[in-house]
């Protein structure tokens, strides 16, 4: 259950940004990636075409399919970071407000059985990655405008609850305000924290989403 519409948070809400560290530590790496994908792709281009030294050689393609590859994740990063740079959370009495920059919708408090924070260790220095949980006491709507990239679906925390949540990344900058404000609304969903595998964060059902949606308003 989800709301959108002219509604907005309480003035008094706290609103905590989560996109602009998340775009700092993203950009630098797309564009490294951009930058490795041009020169593959320059390269077999050369080798394909006999620029070179030698005569032209079919391996070239290969270096050009691996080129275009790359720059397409690279490409695909930087605009993903860039777009998120504005992303915000606000917590208030009527729940947890997602922005991304561009539109905003509210999980409320009445549509959930509980909340938590969830984490993992990435990475050889054991850098921890955080998420908001937001378990429902309903089947959501998995397609919703502002938050289908916030849906996950995983094992509930118990049986009578769908498999289908809703997972907020946050950093580690981010995770203790937006927990705060949380348990200071609603203290009786609150759940705890809970060490996660690594790898469980997961990613947007992005194909299954454009399936769904193809033909709609949406």
């Amino acid at each position: 259950m989800s709301f959108s519409g002219e509604l907005s948070p309480s003035p008094t809400a706290t609103v905590v940004p989560t996109g602009r560290r998340t775009s700092r530590r993203m950009i630098p790496p797309g564009i490294v990636l951009t930058a490795i994908s041009a020169l593959v792709l320059f390269g077999g281009i050369v080798v394909a075409a006999g620029l070179g030294d030698g005569g032209p050689n079919p391996k070239g393609f290969g270096g050009i399919v691996l080129g275009l590859f790359m720059g397409s994740i690279g490409v695909t990063r930087l605009i993903t970071a860039w777009s998120a740079r504005h992303s915000s959370v606000s917590v208030d009495h009527t729940g947890l407000w997602f922005s991304n920059g561009k539109a905003r919708n509210v999980i409320p408090w009445q549509s959930l059985a509980g909340v938590g924070l969830h984490w993992s260790k990435a990475g050889k220095r054991g850098v921890k990655m955080y998420s908001i949980e937001l378990c429902p006491n309903a089947p959501i709507d998995r397609d919703d405008p502002v938050l289908w990239p916030l849906v996950r679906d995983d094992e509930p925390p118990h049986a009578t609850l769908p498999r289908l949540r809703y997972r907020l990344p946050v950093s580690e900058f981010s995770q203790a305000a937006v927990a705060r404000a949380i348990q200071q609304q609603v203290p009786q969903l609150w759940l705890g924290e809970t060490e996660r595998e690594t790898g469980y964060m997961g990613v947007p059902d992005r194909k299954g989403h454009r399936e769904r949606t193809r033909g709609s308003s949406r």
